[in-house]
């Protein structure tokens, strides 16, 4: 574990009273795959970064889009063409020096498996459903921590895997109050450090799920899993088959596939109708900085507890419907 220079204990000096300085240390010693710089990857990045780890790689194939300019605020006022992790990267730096911020243009599909290996931790944002399964796999493979996170509209999520995973939990707990000389009593509490475990599955099979009404409780299941998981699925879905996202210039055409495929998802699933509003896709499109803001806050925080091994993470899912402005954490595969 790397040890803390005074400079950088002066500038994480109210961190490492909130979680400590060993905490702290594995933060310094992280080094971190950032993977997709639309909005939400500029939000995980920039949190994360001023977290305090030791390196982060920003990787985006993607040049600048009009769109990028109003949900990503590194790239505001960069020019389209530009690629988004090489514009990202400079505003990236500028948010905390100790860092040491690298980028990479390559396409993550097409990097071998060494490659991701390296790394502490992985985040891959707005990626298809085949690519973040395959990194899932070779993390879980080489016990590297892998985040996963999207937005749609009002629409987001965030995943991870952490295998099995050691934390610290903190827990106060009431002693017996004390007499003083004037017969007041002060109640005094203690507080108690345990170490605890959870064991996380793989992304491909909580994707998988089938929603099976026949199996016993299963539409208590149904009633308790958030409707941004289904309409999320749809989304998934499309990219994975058309290697792009639903887009507003081509709104009329990607609204008809979208319904289209709403019913096929459900179907694959083997879920209700229901389950689904036959309006969602008109909240799909586009980036929204405050959705990014709610999914990047909490894959961040995420991504810094795990790191941090300080209290328990959440297993495995955050979903956000900003329709009904809505937030839950889920494991799908729980029966």
């Amino acid at each position: 574990m790397e040890n803390i220079t005074e400079d950088e204990a002066e500038l994480y000096d109210r961190q490492i009273r909130l979680w400590g300085l060993d905490a702290q240390r594995r933060l310094r010693a992280a080094t971190v795959l950032l993977i997709g710089l639309k909005g939400l990857g500029a939000e995980v990045a920039k949190n994360i970064i001023l977290s305090g780890i030791k390196a982060i790689t920003l990787m985006d194939p993607q040049e600048i889009e009009e769109e990028d300019q109003m949900s990503q605020f590194f790239v505001s006022s960069s020019p389209v063409g530009q690629n988004r992790a090489e514009a990202s990267a400079a505003p990236a730096q500028l948010l905390n020096p100790m860092v040491a911020v690298s980028t990479d243009k390559s396409n993550p599909a097409d990097k071998d498996d060494n490659f991701f290996t390296q790394f502490d931790v992985i985040c891959a944002t707005c990626c298809s459903t085949t690519l973040m399964c395959r990194l899932d796999r070779l993390c879980f493979q080489n016990n590297i921590k892998f985040f996963a996170g999207d937005v749609f509209g009002f629409y987001g999520y965030s995943f991870a895997d952490l295998g099995t995973h050691e934390y610290l939990h903190e827990q106060e707990k009431k002693k017996k109050p004390k007499e003083d000389e004037d017969g007041s009593k002060e109640e005094e509490t203690e507080t108690t450090v345990t170490k605890e475990s959870m064991v996380f599955s793989r992304l491909e099979d909580e994707l998988a799920f089938k929603w099976d009404s026949d199996i016993p409780g299963m539409k208590k299941k149904l009633r308790l899993t958030p409707t941004a998981f289904f309409i999320l699925r749809v989304y998934q879905e499309f990219v994975e088959l058309n290697g792009r996202r639903p887009s507003l210039r081509s709104q009329e055409a990607d609204r008809k596939e979208l319904e289209n495929l709403r019913v096929q998802v459900l179907n694959k699933l083997g879920a209700p109708d229901k389950v689904i509003p036959e309006d969602f896709c008109d909240f799909g499109f586009g980036e929204l900085s405050p959705v990014c803001a709610v999914v990047g806050g909490v894959l961040a925080q995420e991504i810094i507890k795990a790191v941090s091994q300080k209290d328990a993470p959440l297993n495995c899912f955050f979903f956000y419907n900003g329709v009904n402005d809505d937030g839950m954490a889920a494991k799908v595969s729980t029966t």
